[in-house]
């Protein structure tokens, strides 16, 4: 089993309303750091609490996203990942402390924006054949990016509007000190 020591591990949060690329930049900048030869891992904070139904009191899931988190990130980092590049949102900074104390490593943020017409023109594309998930995304997209405009949880934000998937991961990663 390769160790990396996990005094030198970091972790990035990649956040933004829904629709703005966080996974599509996350995935990029993964390749970027697997390019560079840099042990990376990408996790998707979606997909660690996608199931069915949520707790009540909890429409997010968050619990499982914390323990899977938790356990996921711990997993890789034994496993030696040097950077874990993670897609997903933080509505506060309590939220950004519990993302952090689930990795064990130091965590830092970055807020990917985009301007709302182009956010919605984003997602009319990928729900293009799901009328009730466009509505609920379209609904979404200008609550949670208002609240991300208040909780500034970012430690530097990257303007996702017009550069290549590619360009933004590697403006994220140069502003986040990785490259």
């Amino acid at each position: 089993m390769i160790t990396a020591s996990r005094a030198t591990s970091r972790a990035l949060l990649i956040t933004g309303t829904v629709g703005v690329g966080k996974t599509s930049v996350a995935d990029a900048a993964g390749a970027l750091l697997a390019d560079a030869g840099i042990p990376n891992a990408v996790l998707d904070l979606d997909r660690l609490c996608q199931s069915w139904p949520s707790p009540e009191g909890d429409p997010f899931n968050n619990g499982v996203l914390l323990r899977n988190l938790r356990s996921v990130a711990s997993n890789y980092l034994d496993a030696g990942v040097e950077r874990l590049v993670l897609a997903g949102v933080a509505e506060s900074q309590a939220d950004c402390e519990r993302y952090q104390d689930a990795v064990g490593v130091d965590l830092s943020v970055c807020r990917l924006k985009v301007s709302l017409p182009v956010v919605r023109h984003r997602l009319a594309r990928r729900h293009d054949n799901d009328p009730d998930g466009l509505r609920w995304h379209l609904g979404r997209s200008g609550k949670l990016d208002q609240i991300l405009d208040h909780a500034q949880v970012e430690d530097f934000s990257i303007d996702a509007t017009d550069d290549s998937i590619p360009a933004i991961a590697e403006a994220v990663l140069r502003a986040a000190g990785w490259r």
